[in-house]
């Protein structure tokens, strides 16, 4: 996770929460639930192994994902809201002249506390600057349509932790699964048959469940995972667009070339 970029305090605090969080709910579930769902959720039986439990390392994989998805929610907030700053006229009978007009609004944008980090003011400044040494309306508005694609990869490109996160929590259930039934084999091996009599099915089977059931919890953690992933990816994508209709809008097509 990178946290030197823009934001990235604001990322590591979420993260450090997340997980802080994710503790909390496991000590929660450890210590409230009947024994039945105990096994299941959080995977401790006595209490001597708890908290080095695969299924605790699921819980925590997944809250680093919620934190990550929360960051995620308000950073597509943020661009939303910068839409209402009001870089640009909105009255359909302003056109734009190159000059001073052009330089009125770019250096507002340019002014704005956000004007590195967010993407409207980014995407003002590169095509009032392209438009002020080209002259050329379809040069600007082929500048817009190059630095959508490029906004829409940097969004993805934030998701890469996320994807991975998503692709951990399952891998983490299939380890567990085959780490639990590996010691049920290996108990198997070293019980003594003739003293266990009718309960060694029982105490095997009962083993099993307990390493089948990290997947079962992982499964069903990645998929609440991926959902909300797609949910919030798709609220970024929706601002990206409504940035690049504000822009059409407000500056390109509002260009009076003399």
């Amino acid at each position: 996770m990178n946290v030197g970029g823009p934001g990235g305090e604001d990322r590591l605090l979420t993260c450090v929460f997340s997980l802080a969080l994710g503790l909390g709910v496991v000590y929660l579930l450890h210590t409230q639930l009947p024994d039945g769902l105990r096994i299941i959720l959080v995977g401790s039986d006595a209490g001597d192994d708890f908290p080095l439990t695969i299924h605790a390392a699921e819980w925590l994989a997944f809250f680093f994902g919620l934190g990550e998805l929360t960051v995620r929610f308000r950073t597509a907030g943020n661009e939303l809201a910068e839409l209402e700053k009001g870089y640009l006229p909105k009255d359909e009978r302003v056109a734009l002249q190159a000059g001073r007009d052009m330089q009125e609004y770019y250096q507002r944008a340019r002014d704005s506390e956000t004007a590195n980090t967010r993407f409207l003011p980014r995407l003002i400044q590169r095509i009032i600057r392209q438009y002020q040494g080209s002259r050329s309306i379809d040069q600007a508005h082929s500048l817009l349509n190059s630095s959508m694609d490029l906004f829409m990869h940097e969004i993805d490109l934030r998701y890469s932790m996320l994807r991975y996160t998503a692709w951990v929590i399952p891998s983490l259930g299939f380890i567990g699964t085959v780490y639990g039934i590996a010691e049920a084999l290996r108990k198997a091996a070293t019980l003594d048959t003739t003293k266990m009599g009718g309960n060694l099915l029982s105490a095997l089977t009962r083993d099993l469940g307990i390493a089948f059931d990290t997947t079962m919890l992982a499964l069903g953690l990645s998929m609440v995972l991926v959902f909300l992933m797609h949910v919030i990816q798709g609220r970024e994508e929706r601002a990206l667009n409504g940035i690049a209709q504000y822009c059409t809008d407000n500056l390109i097509v509002r260009i009076y070339k003399e």
